[in-house]
């Protein structure tokens, strides 16, 4: 059996899909081959991922920013590419019209089947024409964290217990209990103004780290987080240092060998929770319920209807890092 799932962006959504991958393998030992489309930014990140065979890069993003003429030629290589394969099962796991554009064009083989949302949960992103894009549209719980709604609609499409969402979600990657080196990552960067987090408390949060014989590291992904990140390195002094400028596969390699994370409500906190670091995630809004750790007591989120404080973001820190796996001594608590 051969499964694509199309989850094109973003990071952060990209990175809560992933536990469907052990789902799948557990629960269907036939499986032969899963596929992944995703855009381009995350194709390095999910090459890293063990278990599947091939990640194909759609540059939607990018495309729509340029003349059709000047992307025919790669648009149709996507395409080809694409249909060089018959699937038992499609997932799109995204229910987007632009998502559901994939799967739809996704060759089958005899039986095979294209799924999707049937409906919409809250604050989650939803289409409603992609009901009638794909041979399976599948009913939703109205209320569910992404990453068991992620769960819930592979195991419905693929016929096993939904019953998985209760158990803990399974990454394909994980840091090393004990082999923490004496670095935070602060994930500062986000694509959204109601995310951001006050730089003087990234400031006095990375003052109170390097106190404590912490160094903090500073990741950015574009110039204007570059500038951001360089303002608050300046505001901590020594102590902290401003990474440069790389894809997600070798940040995934930074991540995996550093302490922990502290970070706002983005694609990179996901991606610490994923490696198993401890973490602490900043939500300036009320939504940590959907997108927000689960279930391990050295990740937290913090904050919800309205941003947290300084003294809320250490206290939980300090919570995570005396419940991180294997009590690690390198780094001072």
């Amino acid at each position: 059996m051969r499964i694509l799932i199309v989850k094109l962006s973003s990071l952060g959504d990209v990175v809560q899909t992933l536990p469907v991958l052990h789902d799948i393998r557990r629960h269907l030992p036939d499986v032969t081959a899963i596929d992944w489309v995703a855009e381009e930014a995350f194709v390095d990140l999910l090459r890293t991922v063990p278990g599947i065979e091939r990640v194909l890069p759609y540059a939607q993003r990018r495309w729509r920013n340029l003349p059709r003429s000047a992307t025919r030629v790669e648009r149709r290589a996507f395409w080809r590419s694409l249909r060089e394969a018959r699937y038992d099962a499609v997932i799109d796991f995204q229910g987007l019209v632009k998502s559901a554009w994939v799967a739809r064009r996704a060759l089958l083989t005899e039986g095979g089947f294209s799924a999707t949302f049937g409906n919409a949960s809250e604050l989650c992103a939803y289409e409603w024409p992609v009901r009638w894009m794909v041979s399976r549209a599948l009913p939703m719980p109205r209320r569910m964290h992404a990453v068991a709604r992620t769960r819930y609609l592979a195991a419905t499409a693929m016929g096993y217990d939904p019953g998985v969402v209760d158990t803990p979600p399974a990454y394909p990657w994980a840091a090393e209990p004990g082999k923490a080196l004496p670095w935070i990552v602060l994930a500062h960067g986000t694509t959204r103004a109601d995310n951001e987090w006050p730089q003087a408390n990234w400031i006095a949060i990375g003052r109170r780290l390097v106190a404590e014989g912490l160094t903090v590291r500073l990741p950015q992904a574009n110039a204007r987080e570059e500038r951001v990140a360089s303002l608050i390195a300046q505001g901590i002094g020594e102590g902290a240092r401003v990474l440069p400028r790389m894809g997600l596969a070798a940040l995934l390699g930074e991540m995996r060998d550093g302490a922990g994370l502290i970070g706002v409500d983005t694609g990179l906190s996901h991606l610490g929770v994923a490696l198993g670091l401890p973490v602490v995630e900043i939500f300036s809004q009320p939504r940590a319920w959907r997108a927000g750790p689960v279930g391990r007591a050295h990740q937290r989120a913090v904050g919800g209807d309205r941003p947290p404080d300084v003294h809320a973001v250490m206290e939980a820190w300090a919570a995570c890092w005396a419940a991180r796996p294997g009590q690690a001594q390198p780094v001072p608590a």
